[in-house]
């Protein structure tokens, strides 16, 4: 059977054809020549057979990578398989899982954000890191690229943002755990390759520094880029988780931990900062483990057990993509019941309840201290997911709270998140009121406190 597999000529499946052109280059006698008609299920070109002087040397079927491309004839053996039928499904790879390693103990660090997001991908098993520089998120990638080849990692400048993030691409296909910082102007160019990792269920971790926009604008911070993260990763029905730290602790736990949903959920995962906090130095407690990354069993890693896999986001057929997304949307629904997270200050009993995130945040918390000790029950709810936006626990506090101050650097893109969430979980929301800051400035504890003190002196009614 074998000698008579051997001496078969070539039948091709062209469904299964990419035109690749290395069964051209295997057959010595040129009775396979290159393809001129596109196949109109695949839009590809097949190649084309002449087998007046074939031989049946079976170079060709070894030359293709295709396991259907090219299939032996052989009288009276079953014909090759319909070329509207999928190939058979291997069986699935076995995961190799991640292990966590104990990590010694050591003294607090004092460092700035971006050193402490970069120490927290390593910890979380990052060896690879593919960016470009961009202020106000450079320190970080300085440090993986000095920390990374002592460790065997591999620290690689792409020659633009839009290289980086198919590098990431292709590290996240192959099960590695990856990242890449960015700010703003850059992060624009990543969309489209972010849509490409949703697509195609890859996971990865980008760090985005917001500042000053539009344009090139300036380095200064910004939050105007929280309608980018939440919706704008590209085309399509694109969603991912978007963490907002608040501190240089916070930078390092949510960047750590980007990476584990990142391949829970076979999605890449954004962690949102602005330039304050990647610039600002705090003190950063390291974790009592460091993570030994494990292989994912769909990865596919170049190894003969995961040969099967596919990474791809194409579907020709209108069907198959719509129960793609399909898939898709009900993974953003079971990442919205499980991952969507906040931070609640005061807010048990707050008449005013002020909204904020990233270092604005920090700036409110300390406007509500202030304002508890001149009598004014406020309270901060400060998300940490801005997608999926924690609407379940702001239920509560927004039931008892007379006004709603949100505080950003933006013109309305945080209070667009909560509106939205708000009105698809059939929310009322009290008065809304905002203290806005843009181009670079960012709301003051001052203006947070007298903003609130005005809403409670017309509440009253006495004269702000």
């Amino acid at each position: 059977m074998t000698f008579a597999l051997e001496r078969a000529r070539p039948v091709l499946i062209a469904d299964y054809c990419k035109g690749c052109g290395r069964c051209i280059d295997a057959c010595a006698h040129h009775c396979i020549l290159p393809g001129t008609a596109v196949n109109p299920t695949t839009g590809l070109i097949p190649v084309r057979f002449d087998l007046e002087h074939c031989t049946s040397c079976g170079l060709c079927f070894e030359a293709c990578p295709e396991p259907y491309g090219l299939r032996p004839f052989v009288a009276g053996e079953p014909p090759p398989p319909d070329p509207g039928m999928a190939p058979p499904v291997a069986p699935a790879v076995a995961a190799v899982p991640d292990v966590s390693r104990p990590l010694p103990r050591s003294e607090p660090l004092v460092i700035k954000g971006m050193y402490a997001s970069a120490i927290g991908a390593l910890l979380a098993g990052c060896r690879h890191f593919y960016g470009y520089p961009i202020t106000p998120s450079t320190e970080g990638a300085e440090l993986m690229g000095k920390l990374l080849p002592p460790l065997d990692g591999v620290f690689l400048q792409a020659v633009s943002e839009v290289a980086a993030i198919n590098m990431l691409y292709g590290a996240g296909a192959a099960g590695v755990p990856a990242t890449t910082f960015t700010s703003s102007p850059g992060f624009s160019l990543m969309l489209e390759g972010l849509s490409y990792m949703i697509g195609a269920k890859v996971p990865g971790v980008v760090v985005n520094v917001m500042r000053g926009g539009p344009g090139l604008g300036n380095i200064a911070p910004e939050q105007a880029d929280i309608k980018l993260a939440c919706r704008g990763l590209g085309h399509g029905h694109t969603h991912a988780i978007v963490l907002a730290p608040a501190t240089p602790q916070e930078m390092l736990d949510l960047t750590r931990e980007a990476f584990a949903l990142s391949f829970r959920y076979r999605n890449p995962v954004i962690v949102l900062a602005d330039g304050y906090l990647a610039q600002m130095t705090g003190k950063v407690v390291l974790p009592d483990t460091i993570v030994q990354p494990g292989v994912p069993g769909w990865a596919v890693t170049g190894d003969a057990a995961h040969r099967a896999n596919l990474i791809c986001s194409i579907f020709l057929s209108e069907k198959e993509l719509e129960e793609e997304n399909r898939r898709l949307l009900a993974k953003y629904e079971a990442i919205g019941a499980a991952e969507s997270r906040a931070d609640l200050f005061r807010c048990d009993d707050a008449d005013v309840l002020v909204v904020a995130c990233n270092t604005p945040a920090r700036t409110a918390k300390g406007a509500v201290q202030t304002l508890r000790a001149r009598g004014i029950r406020a309270g901060l709810f400060r998300p940490i997911t801005l997608w999926p936006f924690p609407i379940a626990q702001l239920a509560a506090p927004l039931g008892a709270a007379r006004q709603l101050v949100i505080v950003e650097a933006s013109p309305g893109q945080l209070e667009d998140e909560l509106r939205l969430a708000a009105s698809h979980a059939g929310l009322r929301l009290p008065p809304v009121s905002r203290v806005n800051r843009l181009g670079g400035v960012l709301p003051s504890h001052d203006e947070v406190v007298e903003h609130v003190r005005s809403l409670d002196a017309v509440s009253r009614g006495a004269v702000p």
